[in-house]
């Protein structure tokens, strides 16, 4: 292990490798450091993605996919449900292998990867970032860079040292539980996604199974409702009544930034990527393939800024992003806020019309126009996205 790189990667999250991955692969020298003793431990995700975001960065493989989805099912409070078609297919992940094999393929172009080591401080010299201080074994290590790539997750400490603002307002977090379940009985190839203020206000509740009596069963809602009751109460909740035989294998709790990505993505020599850059798609809470999408352009600017010794490139980064899918997220901010304030009554009759259409026609376009439907103002809040 070297003291001096063209770029030092804090994170090896699938952000933090995949911009490992693909500077590497443009000729930088690369270092990761992972503060967790094992890549892609703790999980703390739902695991699922669509077939066609990963295909970008890595063929499917059988040892890391815990689960093939061919539908998702959507549960009205009223309990009717809705089978919209799901084009592409996707997969639930098993976290701790797929992030172990992203690793690899960062490895794999000539990056370093370092476990157990915890940034605690940014190197400075003369008012410029020139690397970072590092324990590792309990030693104070040093590193020297040029340029220096956040993927450490939500609110960066890595990003607020460079002096970039990375917290997410309270009306923007998801208070987030996980379970993973065993001993439940599941479709194995359907997601589940229930709606409603008696079993997750300002959110949802997911089901997404593991094989045939396993699944990942978690919830999502609003920081604020958390306040009068728990994510994780709701969870238990719906737990104890829908599989009241399961065990628990895992429990995890955290927040999701489901907001707009941040407005300052680099600064100097500082990039943020994935959770750290707020590049969670605000409408799902999912942030594994945008996040690698993030960090697959971090990774190859920060590599063309070094080749041609010109820091000041860096900043097409943030151009490529909002390009590629920043004024997506854009909308789909919009869209959450105009989702969060429809009612049960509203759900259940959007739920309703869609049962009423044709099997071929249940699809996700039919969907939204249900919502438009029965809440029209909606289309203002996607038409202010272009307006402002």
């Amino acid at each position: 292990m070297n003291s001096l790189y063209d770029i030092i990667i804090v994170g090896a999250g699938p952000a933090g490798t995949t911009a490992a991955r693909y500077a590497a692969a443009a000729g930088a020298s690369v270092l990761v450091l992972e503060k967790d003793r094992d890549v892609g431990y703790p999980v703390r995700c739902g695991e699922a993605v669509a077939h066609e975001g990963v295909v970008q960065f890595i063929q499917p493989d059988k040892k890391w996919i815990a689960a093939l989805i061919d539908k998702f099912r959507i549960i009205a409070p009223d309990g009717n449900s809705t089978i919209p078609s799901l084009e592409g297919g996707g997969y639930v992940l098993e976290r701790r292998i797929f992030d172990y094999e992203l690793a690899k393929l960062a490895i794999r172009q000539g990056a370093e990867v370092v476990t157990k080591a915890y940034v605690y401080d940014l190197v400075r010299e003369d008012d410029q970032i020139v690397g970072v201080r590092a324990l590792i074994k309990d030693e104070k290590v040093e590193f020297r860079c040029k340029v220096v790539i956040a993927a450490d997750g939500v609110e960066s400490r890595v990003g607020k040292w460079a002096g970039i603002d990375t917290t997410c307002h309270i009306r923007d977090m998801e208070s987030c539980a996980q379970l993973t379940l065993v001993g439940v009985t599941v479709d194995p190839n359907i997601l589940d996604f229930y709606f409603g203020d008696e079993i997750a206000p300002g959110g949802y509740l997911w089901v997404f199974p593991k094989g045939k009596n396993t699944a990942n069963v978690g919830i999502g809602v609003n920081v604020e409702q958390a306040k009068e009751k728990s994510a994780l109460k709701f969870l238990e909740e719906f737990v104890a009544k829908k599989f009241p035989r399961a065990a628990i294998l895992t429990r995890i709790a955290g927040g999701v930034p489901c907001a707009k990505t941040l407005p300052t993505l680099v600064n100097n020599n500082v990039m943020l990527v994935g959770d750290a850059a707020h590049q969670v798609n605000p409408v799902s809470g999912g942030g594994i393939i945008s996040g690698m999408i993030g960090g697959m352009m971090a990774g190859q600017v920060a590599a063309e800024a070094i080749r041609e010794n010109k820091l000041a490139h860096l900043v097409e980064y943030e151009t490529r992003w909002q390009k590629r899918l920043g004024w997506r997220h854009e909308i789909f901010y919009s869209l959450k806020e105009a989702i969060a304030r429809l009612t049960d009554q509203t759900l259940n009759k959007m739920v309703e019309r869609m049962q009423n259409l044709a099997p071929e026609k249940r699809t996700l376009g039919a969907l939204f126009r249900a919502a438009l439907w029965e809440q029209p103002s909606m289309l203002l809040q996607v038409a202010r996205v272009y307006l402002t």
